[in-house]
């Protein structure tokens, strides 16, 4: 039974068919999972939230409206674009049957065709006009392409090229502008309100004081809610600069292109009309094109045409489309169009890209934002009325002790004026009251989280999944290239039947070394460049292919010169499935070979023969067939990857003539003939056990999902410290995939608990993997590169593809981008997304301190006395302390070693936990205490009694609003640790937390000191300060004697039930 594992989970489901969620809880605000979360259970928690500016609020969370817009916009492209070609085809049969032959528009530019032209190929599909011109090969010349080596490419090329057809960039619609933000923080209804009573307080002022003196009441109201509204939009508009940036980082994707006869990456941004492009499968299609070649190439139309089946792509139908996928296959293309020319950009010119998506985190915040509202909502209409009727019944005396209304004598324009200061007070409280900026620390914190991931190779996709890390309890992690360096070598080689140093190329025999080397060069996705007049070879493809391509150089390959020997006829691409690959090629003498390389094991089953050193076939036996068993099994326990290459001859006529038959064609693996075994070493990354052993120490158990053999991934798992010993690698937590695969769903939930390696695993049993574990009540991380990851990384809760090997399909379906490859980011991000909850915690600790403290200091003043001692603007000050002041301080704390020394947090677990209520209580008690002390005994205590009565009034009031400021500045060192005693670790290195509470200091200072007028105060005398400063640094031997008072460890406060 999984530790982790929660009894009432919704989540986890009964079923096997991957669909998790709590769409059935009752409580709005209980969504733990927004991914793939449905557009009604967002609007119900958005209709039970109490909120006073839904522009704010809701800016960063899913736009429902704008959502369904952009779907009908995207629906109203396809339809035009499908018009288009129906009009064409249309006006083509017309033309044939009138025998009316398209004249060949020509250009009178630097190219012999124009972009309207390529434009009516392409974005019409028009095959006749694309044979008129000469088919892909005609096109080409045109665009002064070599279909081989690509363009030119020098910087005098590609500028020519753009002048000609454009870049590959479409216009943007322009980010809110400073106003715009601005205007939103003005919707605010409290401050609408509090702009009302200001406006009405400066006329009643003005009118019975003058303007000199009675400005200053209503004046200084407004002052203070301009600095409000100007100091949140700069903080919202830092954000959105902030995501702006990360979106740009999203949208750059890079892709291999020919050029010169070379393979280079660029970004997808600097393609140009006339680029020669290979795809693989899981690749974006980056412009519009044509195919040059393909093999077995089905493209994912969807994104463009609505419809989701794949549709493959041959000599009959070469168009693609820019933004789709390619499914299946491989090939080549030529660019014919780029940017706002493909239907693509002006599907992305026409709409605007949402950056807003709501996480579980920010909807549970609204939800307590929600109830502390009312609370404060139901205190403030309590005030109101009863200092109305204080007021109104002759209760409130001014400081001189005279009755502030009296009825039928005080002035009409005095008893509203009178009115109005009650209401700016209630209103004001329900602005401190209503945590509004709540839910926006969460985003606050994702942005600052997010923009310090990207340096830590870490690009964040969906937001939801930077807090859902944090409460990871596995990570399936592929092997190559994310725990190991993905930069393989081939070390040990089986050749001609026997093992041999892989590089003696003496001792291969002519036939054989011929046949292996054809092998090599046919039958691969990579390519290899020699530079004129340079011996410096240049290797390109995945690490697999570029080493045995390497191992093959040294065996004395010419590549282009083996390639251009013979010629392929069908390929059978790598397949993740099979674990292998083919291809049939025709040589010069017309002979057909067919080769296959992939997992040793596999081929080796289909083969019954091998070639011996003297170019002879020797027939497999049982006893040679177990001696290859053998040699692979011990080249994996070397933690070596091992790949077999074997081929057989193919009769001519056998093979299918028509493109047809040839498409649906499956090549021969049975009657193999071995030409050899290579053991590839891929040694672990550095750091990389360090980083398995934090994670396991963080209660997050790491799990190894490979392709390989068994044998080499418990070697490299040993190596990792996946694995501690090969005595403890029993068969439940060493595992074959096809053996997990078999399993029925219970027993796969069973076993999934205790499984630490998977080998030979297919993406589909990664995918049961992800969904056993998740039913186990896990929360599961997983890490893909490749296209059929995709299921499993868009199931599992947070998908994380590699950004160097990882296929744009992976990266689609995932959450969060590892730039680097690297399992060690994968840790950081764990760290990074435990932060953001942190963060968020000390924030709602030091916020709810301060709302509490606040409403019963004003509450039991107004009550008993019929005033109140923090005034409206005193309240503003402290609001802007509180909400966004405070969230930068606070949600903005780097990650600390010590957020990985404890379990993962459930993502059902009270939000607010007994230990912060334990410390804000502790906080807000002795706030109120000493405050209420000093409110109603204050001229006592601080010796003002002989002073003039209002003197001492505002003396004193002036000190309880001091004390009660310096009291949130001391009690922000307090909310950094809530757990740990010493409070000052680190503060020294969060420059940003240092320069706010330095700010405040100097704003508290300059507003006693230099604005009374304005906020209500009189300048205090160095005791007084004292005294402020000694109850405000209180607060911290009162926190450390505090966190020496045990609490439960589950909540039982009433509070928890909305969260």
């Amino acid at each position: 039974m999984s530790h982790y594992k929660e009894q009432n989970d919704i989540e986890a489901g009964s079923s096997g068919s991957g669909v998790f969620d709590d769409c059935h809880s009752s409580d709005p605000f209980n969504i733990t999972r927004t991914k793939n979360a449905s557009l009604e259970r967002l609007k119900r928690w958005r209709q039970a939230a109490l909120v006073l500016n839904a522009s704010r609020r809701f800016r960063y969370t899913l736009d429902l409206k704008k959502e369904e817009d952009k779907r009908q916009t995207l629906r109203k492209i396809r339809a035009h674009a499908q018009a288009i070609r129906a009009a064409y085809l249309f006006k083509a049969a017309g033309a044939q049957i009138n025998g009316i032959q398209k004249p060949l528009p020509t250009s009178t530019g630097e190219f012999a065709i124009g972009q309207e032209q390529l434009a009516s190929i392409s974005r019409e599909h028009n095959i006749t006009a694309l044979q008129q011109y000469g088919g892909v090969k005609g096109l080409s010349d045109l665009l002064k392409t070599n279909l081989e080596k690509g363009i030119y490419g020098d910087d005098a090329d590609l500028v020519k090229r753009r002048n000609a057809f454009s870049s590959n960039t479409y216009p943007r619609k322009k980010g809110r502008s400073f106003l715009m933000f601005m205007w939103d923080a003005c919707k605010d209804l409290t401050l609408i309100i509090l702009m009302v009573a200001a406006v009405a307080s400066l006329a009643l002022g003005i009118k019975s004081e003058g303007i000199k003196e009675g400005w200053y009441d209503g004046g200084s109201i407004a002052f203070a809610v301009i600095l409000v509204i100007v100091v949140t939009a700069v903080s919202d508009y830092k954000q959105s600069l902030q995501f702006q940036n990360l979106n740009e980082e999203k949208r750059n994707i890079h892709l291999e292109v020919v050029r010169g006869g070379r393979r280079l990456e660029i970004s997808i941004y600097d393609i140009v009309v006339g680029d020669v492009i290979p795809l693989n499968i899981g690749n974006q299609v980056p412009a519009d094109g044509i195919v040059i070649n393909g093999h077995s190439l089905a493209i994912d139309e969807s994104s463009m045409t609505g419809e989701s089946k794949t549709v493959h792509k041959d000599s009959k139908d070469p168009f693609l489309m820019s933004g789709c996928k390619v499914a299946d296959g491989s090939g080549t293309m030529l660019v014919t169009g780029v940017g706002i020319h493909t239907e693509w950009g002006l599907l992305m010119a026409s709409i605007s890209e949402d950056t807003g998506e709501e996480t579980p985190l920010q909807v549970r915040l609204n939800g307590v934002a929600t109830f502390i509202g009312i609370v404060g909502l139901t205190v403030a209409v309590a005030v109101l009325v009863v200092l109305l009727a204080r007021y109104f019944s002759g209760h409130t005396k001014n400081t001189d002790g005279s009755v502030q209304f009296v009825k039928g004598k005080t002035k009409v324009g005095d008893a509203i004026d009178g009115a109005i200061k009650i209401v700016t007070v209630a209103v004001t409280i329900v602005v401190v009251a209503v945590p509004e900026g709540l839910p926006l620390a969460v985003t606050l914190t994702l942005a600052y989280s997010m923009k310090k991931m990207m340096a830590d190779k870490a690009l964040v996709r969906r937001l939801s999944a930077c807090e859902t890390m944090g409460s990871a309890t596995t990570i399936c992690s592929d092997k190559t290239g994310t725990l190991t360096m993905n930069k393989m070598t081939v070390v040990e080689g089986y050749v001609g039947g026997k093992m041999d140093s892989p590089d003696n190329k003496s001792a291969i025999s002519p036939l054989l070394s011929s046949l292996l080397i054809e092998g090599v060069a046919q039958n691969t996705n990579g390519s290899v460049y020699v530079p004129e007049g340079s011996n410096d070879v240049e290797v390109s493809g995945s690490p697999t292919e570029k080493a045995i391509l390497s191992w093959a150089i040294k065996l004395g390959m010419n590549f282009e010169v083996v390639r251009s020997e013979s010629s392929i006829i069908h390929v059978f691409p790598f397949n993740s499935e099979k674990k292998r690959g083919g291809v049939a090629v025709q040589t010069l003498d017309s002979q057909v070979h067919i080769h296959w390389k992939g997992a040793a094991e596999i081929v080796l089953a289909c083969c019954t023969g091998y070639m011996d050193a003297n170019d002879q076939f020797v027939e497999m036996t049982d006893e040679k067939m177990a001696f290859f068993k053998k040699a692979i099994e011990d080249m994996a326990a070397d933690s070596l990857r091992c790949v077999a290459i074997a081929y057989r001859s193919y009769e001519m006529e056998k093979v299918p003539t028509s493109e047809e038959e040839l498409s649906g064609w499956s090549l021969p693996e049975n009657d193999l003939i071995l030409l050899a075994i290579v053991g590839l070493k891929d040694p672990c990354r550095s750091g990389v056990k360090d980083a398995v052993q934090l994670c396991q120490n963080a209660g997050v158990k790491v799990r190894m999902v490979t392709g390989d053999n068994v044998k080499t991934a418990k070697a490299i798992a040993m190596e990792c410290g996946i694995l501690t010993s090969l005595e403890d690698a029993t068969e439940t937590d060493v595992i074959e995939g096809k053996a997990f695969r078999a399993l029925s769903d219970t027993q796969r939930e069973d076993i999934a608990e205790k499984i630490s390696v998977m080998g030979r695993s297919s993406p589909n049993d990664k995918l049961l993997l992800v969904q056993a574990l998740r039913r186990r009540g896990h929360v599961v991380a997983v890490t893909g590169d490749g296209t059929n990851d995709a299921p499993a990384l868009h199931e599992a809760d947070i998908g994380l593809a590699m950004g160097i090997q990882g296929t744009e399909v992976a990266k689609e379906s995932s959450d969060i981008i590892i730039l680097d490859d690297n399992f060690a980011s994968v840790v950081k991000v764990v760290r990074w997304g435990r932060s953001v909850y942190a963060n968020i915690q000390k924030f709602i600790q030091f916020q709810l301190t301060v709302n509490v403290a606040a409403l019963v200091i004003n509450v039991v003043a107004a009550v008993s006395s019929g005033d109140v001692p923090l005034n409206t603007v005193q309240l503003l000050w402290v609001n802007l302390i509180m909400d966004t002041l405070g969230a930068l301080a606070l949600a903005t704390e780097p990650p600390t070693d010590h957020l990985m020394h404890r379990p993962p947090v459930g993502r059902r677990e009270p939000l607010i936990t007994n230990i912060m209520w334990r410390n804000l209580l502790i906080q807000a008690m002795y706030q109120v205490c000493v405050l209420l002390v000093l409110n109603f005994r204050g001229r006592s205590i601080l010796g003002l009694k002989r002073d003039n009565n209002d003197h001492a009034v505002k003396v004193k009031n002036t000190l309880v609003f001091n004390a009660f400021v310096l009291c949130q500045i001391f009690n922000e060192f307090n909310a950094r640790k809530p757990d740990e005693f010493n409070i000052f670790k680190g503060v020294t290195k969060n420059y940003l937390f240092i320069g706010i509470v330095g700010i405040t200091v100097v704003l508290q200072i300059i507003i006693i000191e230099f604005l009374g007028k304005f906020t209500t105060t009189v300048r205090l005398n160095w005791k007084q300060w004292i005294i402020s400063i000694i109850i405000g640094l209180i607060s911290w031997p009162l926190a450390l004697v505090g966190k020496l008072i045990p609490v439960p460890e589950t909540s039982t406060l009433l509070i928890a039930t909305p969260l």
